[in-house]
């Protein structure tokens, strides 16, 4: 009886994984791009057609450790980028918005439900390389402070370290 428990628990915990793999679709427009004093601001681009804020089977995107600071900023908004900081952003299938990440503090941040195209633009200082890792910790992209604004899809992405 206990093995038939823990082999329902596992299909029941597999099936809300692969759920949760598939409820966020790509973001199609790419953003606009303005200079600010002391960063970059990004303006995020509206939400792919049909996403709609959903509870049941949805978990909003997270990083482990967390960021320094987290925003939450509707499609159409802007977010002004600090200097220092590498922001990335995530579209939250829970609330219908952007997440954006501030990461600050030189770390390796794991990334928990980051489906789909988001964006990121380094606004770093002092010429940092930071990098995007696989599922085996293989780097996927490295890149060096622009204040650009990229296109990314993060659904291979697995962690990211800023400095």
């Amino acid at each position: 009886m206990r093995d038939k428990r823990s082999i329902i628990g596992l299909l029941g915990a597999l099936a809300l994984a692969l759920a949760a793999l598939f409820v966020a679709g790509p973001a199609q427009a790419a953003p606009q791009q303005a200079a600010a004093k002391g960063g970059h601001v990004l303006v995020l681009p509206a939400a792919p057609a049909g996403v709609t804020p959903r509870s049941a089977a949805a978990n909003s995107p997270t990083t482990s450790p967390a960021a320094g600071r987290v925003v939450h900023a509707a499609s159409g908004s802007t977010v002004s980028c600090t200097s220092g900081s590498l922001c990335t952003a995530a579209l939250d299938p829970t609330t219908g918005d952007w997440k954006v990440f501030f990461l600050y503090n030189c770390a390796r941040y794991s990334l928990s439900y980051w489906n789909g195209s988001g964006y990121y633009v380094d606004s770093q200082t002092g010429g940092g390389t930071s990098y995007f890792y696989g599922q085996s910790g293989n780097v996927l992209k490295q890149f060096t402070p622009d204040n650009t604004v990229y296109s990314y899809d993060w659904t291979p992405v697995w962690s990211i370290r800023n400095c």
